[in-house]
């Protein structure tokens, strides 16, 4: 079994690891009510999507 001939530094190592990192979930407004929503998601709080009511939301009392 193969053993590495020297140790990888600090700099090798964080250079490999830069691309494992947690990225923020993209957020938009919705048009109509502007709640905060995934993009290309209908809105959950009025129904609206892209200006159209595409599902029907029941209001609360």
């Amino acid at each position: 079994m193969a053993v590495p001939f020297r140790r990888t530094s600090k700099t090798k190592k964080r250079m490999r690891r830069t691309h494992l990192k947690k990225n923020a979930p993209s957020i938009v407004l919705c048009n109509n009510c502007g709640e905060a929503l995934a993009p290309h998601r209908a809105c959950t709080n009025c129904g609206y999507y892209k200006g159209k009511e595409v599902i029907e939301v029941a209001t609360k009392e």
